[in-house]
């Protein structure tokens, strides 16, 4: 059965007076399934094509604190005493940090854990050449 889920990017705005950014992860949220995860992945030279004085340490400490708040529990404090959807809600609302997401969108899917690997592979991963259409010839 395909249920409705809610996701959103996770980006990296090293210098958020410069509005640029890198895809880092996806977070994705199924109310239905109780569904709550993210998949990060940083990939430090495309962040240092943007600033190249940004310590990918400090970038690892706030992606940290980000699963751990989506993950939930006491070990994220106040926060990871919140409802999945509460979580989500808190996680995705506008911020001006280094550590931003974006709008939220929605979908359906029958298996939320497989749909969150496909966004992360389509939205975070670096692109991979396209594929040549053998019939538009």
């Amino acid at each position: 059965m395909r249920e409705l889920f809610e996701y959103a990017v996770i980006r990296i705005v090293p210098r958020v007076e410069r509005g640029e950014f890198v895809n880092v992860g996806v977070m994705l949220y199924c109310q239905r399934s109780r569904y709550l995860d993210l998949r990060c992945r940083l990939d430090e030279g495309r962040l240092g094509i943007l600033d190249p004085y940004l310590d990918p340490a400090v970038i690892v400490a706030h992606l940290a604190a980000f699963r751990a708040v989506c993950c939930g529990g006491e070990q994220a404090g106040p926060a990871g005493r919140l409802t999945a959807g509460e979580r989500f809600r808190w996680l995705t609302a506008p911020r001006s940090t280094v550590v931003q997401t974006s709008p939220v969108h929605t979908g359906l899917t029958g298996d939320p854990e497989a749909e969150l690997d496909r966004l992360a592979t389509l939205l975070v991963d670096r692109p991979v050449p396209p594929v040549p259409d053998s019939t538009s010839r």
